[in-house]
């Protein structure tokens, strides 16, 4: 049986993670409020960010400014987007 959490990102009762994606209490946060799909998504979005504003991850202060969007995107606050970035047609 799949678990089950209560998405922030979503609102929802939805399938969550596997497992913490991230080590200590971030990591454990997300694990028990944030859904697969939410993670899923964040991850497409945080590579378009990096590409598009050409993060680099060994970077500490593109770290910190990854860290700070990905909250943003999961509490439902305004997040960063790429600039003109047009998504494909479905």
């Amino acid at each position: 049986m799949t678990r089950t959490v209560m998405c922030r990102k979503y609102k929802e009762e939805l399938p969550g993670l596997d497992r913490p994606p991230y080590p200590g209490a971030k990591g454990q946060d997300i694990f028990e409020h944030i859904c697969a799909q939410a993670w899923g998504d964040w991850l497409k979005h945080q590579t378009l960010l990096i590409n598009e504003k050409r993060l680099n991850m060994m970077n500490a202060e593109d770290r910190k400014y990854l860290a700070g969007e990905m909250d943003k995107f999961f509490s439902g606050e305004d997040y960063a987007k790429a600039d003109g970035y047009v998504p494909p047609a479905q």
